[in-house]
């Protein structure tokens, strides 16, 4: 699920998660063959802020000794939002320092996602009551190793820096401008033909053809506005998500669909032979349905409900998208919403996505506010009082508009990328790599060998 950023401090500790919250209809792949690695279980307290509960249950996690040297560091990789990948174990950046420092490296795979049940608790909570008991926060987790503990954070990995937010709508502003990156007229475009969309959501005569256009699993039924906005979204997620893996060297990780980029999707948008700019929109996602091997698209918002409010680890959503969405409602807020006028899309405001959290989990619109300030409290937002962290961020990456990207002191360093996009600087080297992003990548090593003084 999505690579986030680094955070390295006398220890470096990554992550490993999907994309920037976890989207509906991402499909989590199997590692490809050849990564195979033991997996290993760790006896993990259940409520480390409650010294009377002595509670445990089994945490896994994968090891790679390889290149680890007496004395010297432990890297941590943090999971994300879905079931730890094992290929992190052969292939990465992180692999390539601790080959440099001789480190022993560690991936954590996330409590309640993946394999990582807590005992006998569900996906994610329902009520208020089964919230008190749900353990599932990002500053739950630790993993002791050598005695030195490392508190594990829930978003995906990061760690420190940057700030919750109840309205990210800076995301789908990113997301403009990486568009127009390539061409400009692509995100007006894309504009277009959303708003072009959603006029026709409120036609009823349209229903039939549209159903068709988008090979819809089931005829297209807009009975609220809830309805309306879940189809736009879903649609729009096919742009959201190829912007924010824009050229990342994925395909280790067994993911399709790296081929297509922002390059591809601008070009489709851009060719008027296609048509107007709506039947441009249709042959997008058709081209992301053909390129994840889907029938159909489910646009039925009834059926999301009923996917998110099935709690049972053998759920539709208990991959991550259940408890990544609870994170969202009860910590991070994070919701890429179409509330600024400088985005390309249309119909799904922060209002929709926070009744979200009443319909799921019982969490009202005031608590989710409550809950980010909370967060943004705990973890300092932007105002961090540490030392010997790295921030690297992509500039393509909609996930930056968070992020720190401009140093804050000389131990507290950004290293932001032009041209790249979500934490690039992770994957595996290669060869049609940008030059600042091997910069990015050898700057990061430099800085860890400055403070591990190796």
């Amino acid at each position: 699920m999505a690579l986030r950023c680094v955070a390295a401090l006398s220890l470096l500790a990554v992550a490993t998660g999907r994309f920037q919250g976890f989207r509906r209809g991402n499909v989590l792949h199997d590692p490809p063959q050849g990564a195979e690695s033991e997996e290993l279980w760790f006896t993990q307290r259940l409520d480390h802020f409650n010294g009377a509960d002595s509670r445990v249950w089994k945490q896994r996690y994968f090891t790679n000794d390889a290149f680890y040297q007496p004395g010297g560091p432990v890297f941590l990789m943090i999971g994300g939002e879905g079931p730890a990948n094992p290929a992190w174990m052969k292939e990465g950046t992180w692999l390539t320092y601790a080959k440099e420092v001789g480190a022993l490296c560690f991936l954590l795979e996330h409590r309640f996602y993946g394999k990582s049940h807590p005992t006998t608790l569900k996906a994610a909570p329902r009520s208020s009551v089964e919230r008190s008991c749900c353990f599932s926060s990002s500053s739950s987790s630790v993993f002791i190793m050598d005695q030195t503990s490392l508190q594990q954070s829930s978003d995906g990995g990061r760690i420190v820096g940057g700030s919750s937010s109840l309205c990210f709508s800076e995301y789908l502003e990113v997301v403009w401008r990486s568009l127009a990156s390539e061409s400009a007229d692509c995100p007006v475009l894309v504009k277009q033909a959303s708003d072009a969309l959603a006029e026709r959501l409120k036609d009823p005569k349209t229903f039939e053809n549209i159903t068709k256009d988008f090979k819809l699993c089931s005829p297209l039924q807009i009975q609220s506005e809830s309805d309306s906005a879940y189809f736009l979204e879903t649609l729009a997620g096919n742009f959201m998500d190829v912007v924010q893996y824009n050229e990342d060297n994925r395909g280790f990780e067994g993911v399709p669909g790296t081929n297509v980029t922002i390059k591809v999707l601008c070009g489709v948008m851009g060719n008027t032979s296609m048509g107007d700019p709506y039947s441009r929109y249709v042959a997008v996602a058709r081209l992301m349905m053909d390129t994840f091997s889907m029938k159909c698209l489910d646009s039925s918002f009834n059926n999301y409900v009923r996917d998110m409010t099935n709690t049972s680890w053998d759920g539709p959503a208990a991959g991550g998208g259940r408890q990544w969405v609870y994170q969202t409602c009860s910590e991070f807020g994070f919701y890429q919403s179409t509330d600024s006028p400088n985005q390309p899309f249309t119909g799904f405001p922060v209002g929709y996505q926070v009744k979200q959290c009443a319909r799921f989990y019982n969490i009202s619109a005031e608590e989710v506010a409550e809950a980010v300030a909370q967060t943004n409290e705990y973890y300092g937002g932007y105002n961090i009082r540490s030392s010997r962290i790295v921030f690297p961020n992509g500039s393509v990456d909609p996930w930056h508009a968070l992020g720190i990207t401009q140093d804050i002191t000389a131990e507290l360093p950004a290293v932001f990328i032009k041209g790249t996009a979500h934490c690039a600087n992770m994957y595996p080297a290669r060869s049609q790599d940008l030059p600042q992003l091997s910069e990015a990548r050898d700057h990061v090593l430099l800085l860890l060998q400055q403070w591990l003084k190796r």
